[in-house]
């Protein structure tokens, strides 16, 4: 019980500082000049490597295993993600210029459709009946939430635009590919874990940012030491950012080990929830009551989708505990399961490894059905 509570507690504490900074450090004015930080390559990179040498120490002294052997296709894969990843966040930070942090937040809950629609068009995947109902929950929420715009006046110094909305999409339509990619990744090669992605990941994106800031007719390295060397309270905030989110990655990752994807997806949906709550009382953003019904059908949406992989879980579980004879119907419900629980992971693995082996008339290793992608499932 203890070990529940320490992890659920550094997810809230980690994530939710995280946000919070997120959007201090992103529209904030710092110092009697009132300038921002508006140097988005820079505060990147700075994350990336927080969360590499963290995944590094996390592989090296929690978990105690060796790092990845890595090949030439290794490399080219991970600098493809890397590539892709970093494409996506300067997008996300250049939202807010244009949007309040609420918006982006409830936004970026529509990262499946992305996700949904890349792996889709780009690896041929199907996905069962409820995800699109689930999928269209959220659009429309999304949808209402931009157009019921709150006439009441707060502390708001950004007003909600459509150009805004355009970069979110954009972002979460890079980070669809980041995902699938991810995917697919772990699909190939078995002996990928998060933290693997998590740290070999971000260390080739490191590489790449720093490539760009470096180049001599980029002023903006030069020009963010200069930032922060006039505004220190700013380095304190980056710092702290960064930290938290890698630090709540850890948390992501013992959590989904120990207590299951369920879990995990729970503690996820609240967080992003008590992130906007955070964000409206805290910073004074208003929102009426049409947009509080609009992030109710969104989360309503992913609360939908919770329960239908709980019960993808309990056919799993049933099937394997009754050792239901290998037929037709067990194997499209062995399919069906896998694509909810999207693989499933950790204590998981070991039913759907004995399922796979009854319907298949095969012994699978447990390492062949470890793909879930959890780099970011709390950090999106």
């Amino acid at each position: 019980m203890l070990d529940f509570v320490v992890c659920v507690g550094g997810i809230y504490v980690c994530f939710l500082t995280w946000s919070t900074l997120q959007e201090r450090v992103t529209t904030s004015t710092y110092g009697a000049d009132h300038q921002r930080f508006q140097f988005t390559i820079v505060l990147n990179l700075l994350q990336a490597a927080a969360a590499s040498l963290v995944g590094f120490i996390y592989i090296r002294m929690v978990q105690r295993k060796p790092m990845l052997t890595m090949t030439k296709h290794r490399w080219r894969r991970f600098f493809q993600v890397a590539m892709l990843s970093s494409a996506a966040s300067p997008f996300g930070y250049m939202s807010l210029r244009y949007i309040n942090y609420p918006t982006m937040t409830l936004a970026k809950t529509c990262k499946m459709v992305p996700v949904m629609a890349m792996n889709k068009v780009l690896y041929g995947r199907h996905y069962a009946t409820h995800k699109y109902a689930v999928v269209a929950m959220i659009t429309m929420g999304v949808s209402a939430f931009m157009l019921c715009k709150s006439s009441a006046k707060g502390i708001d110094v950004v007003e909600n635009s459509a150009y805004g909305l355009l970069l979110v999409l954009v972002n979460l339509a890079i980070d669809g590919a980041v995902n699938s990619t991810q995917d697919q990744v772990f699909a190939e090669d078995a002996e990928i874990s998060g933290q693997h992605m998590m740290c070999l990941m971000n260390l080739c994106s490191c590489v790449l940012m720093s490539l760009w800031l470096l180049n001599p007719l980029n002023p903006e390295l030069s020009n963010a030491f200069q930032f922060l060397r006039t505004h220190p309270r700013a380095m304190t905030d980056i710092g702290m950012f960064a930290m938290c989110g890698a630090m709540g990655q850890c948390f992501v990752f013992y959590t989904l080990a120990n207590f299951g994807s369920l879990t995990l997806t729970t503690v996820t949906v609240t967080r992003k929830f008590l992130s906007i709550l955070i964000s409206v009382f805290y910073n004074g953003h208003s929102m009426n009551t049409r947009q509080w019904l609009a992030t109710s059908v969104v989360f309503a949406g992913i609360s939908l989708d919770v329960y239908m992989k709980q019960a993808a879980k309990r056919v799993i579980v049933h099937a394997v505990d009754d050792k239901r004879p290998v037929s037709a119907e067990l194997r499209e419900e062995v399919d069906e399961a896998v694509a909810e629980d999207g693989p499933l992971e950790a204590r998981d693995v070991p039913e759907l490894v004995a399922l796979r082996a009854g319907a298949n008339g095969s012994e699978e290793p447990a390492a062949a059905v470890r793909r879930r992608r959890v780099v970011d499932v709390a950090a999106s």
